[in-house]
């Protein structure tokens, strides 16, 4: 820890700890009316880019964001100040929901595109790779297996082929369909910025409780996010990329105001 609570990192745990209340208590589907969901989205809205940071998935993702604005956060804030501090959150929350929403738009467009082209003209081929490439685990491979079998045998019965289109649908609801929530983009700001402006200062870890300098562990948290990003597997939801832009972000923030000498690196 490295001193006092400071006012804005004091509000920021407050609010987001509130929202994650009243959302638990009240069973209020805030994901789903806050959350990043991608451009093309029938759920989209512009707000979401702002309103994304401030919900969480569980108490573990706020714990985990809450800790570092309260271990990070407090010496940012003095040295940005109060009011430079709150942009440089919001910027780098913002920024990063902006450059994950840009990359996801750009993933998820093929999706769509198959997804017209099949409604359009279904056929048993075409549904057999739609599957092979847009399959997810929270639908059932096998029937959807079985139902491309039937559709195979019975190529000229609407019945299958609107079971097909019925199941296109479906997946590309699914996916186009799952909000981002969460502060991280900000909380990875944070972490570029202190170990940019404080990159010589020993922490010590939690686990194991060993000295490490500022930058090596945002380096290494960096590393294993890019690494993480590379790697995905269909089972990780976790929105890596946001992390890295919001590390970006923050990377562009801090060379310009040092540039400006409006802050200066310790």
């Amino acid at each position: 820890m490295f001193g006092r609570l400071t006012p804005t990192v004091k509000y920021i745990l407050i609010i987001n700890t509130g929202i994650f209340v009243l959302q638990s208590f009240l069973n209020l589907p805030l994901s789903y009316w806050l959350g990043l969901r991608v451009i093309f989205s029938d759920q989209f809205a512009l707000h979401q880019f702002i309103t994304y940071m401030w919900i969480h998935a569980n108490f573990s993702h706020l714990l985990g964001n809450m800790f570092a604005v309260f271990v990070f956060g407090p010496l940012l804030e003095q040295t940005f100040g109060q009011k430079k501090f709150l942009i440089f959150y919001l910027l780098c929350g913002i920024g990063a929901g902006v450059l994950f929403g840009a990359a996801n738009f750009v993933e998820q467009y093929q999706l769509k595109a198959d997804t017209e082209n099949y409604l359009a003209d279904p056929n048993p081929d075409a549904f057999s790779l739609y599957i092979a490439e847009h399959k997810t685990r929270q639908f059932n491979l096998q029937n959807l297996a079985k139902l491309s079998d039937q559709y195979y045998e019975n190529s000229q019965n609407i019945y299958y082929r609107n079971q097909t289109k019925s199941a296109v649908s479906q997946i590309f609801d699914f996916k186009t369909n799952i909000p981002m929530v969460g502060a991280s983009g900000a909380i990875y700001g944070i972490l570029m910025a202190f170990a940019m402006l404080f990159p010589n200062l020993e922490l010590i870890l939690l686990f194991p409780p060993i000295p490490i300098r500022a930058k090596y562990l945002v380096f290494i948290y960096g590393a294993i996010e890019l690494y993480s990003e590379l790697n995905r597997s269909e089972s990780d939801n976790v929105a890596h990329l946001a992390h890295l832009s919001g590390m970006l972000i923050a990377f562009v923030l801090i060379r310009i105001w040092t540039n400006n000498k409006t802050i200066k690196p310790y």
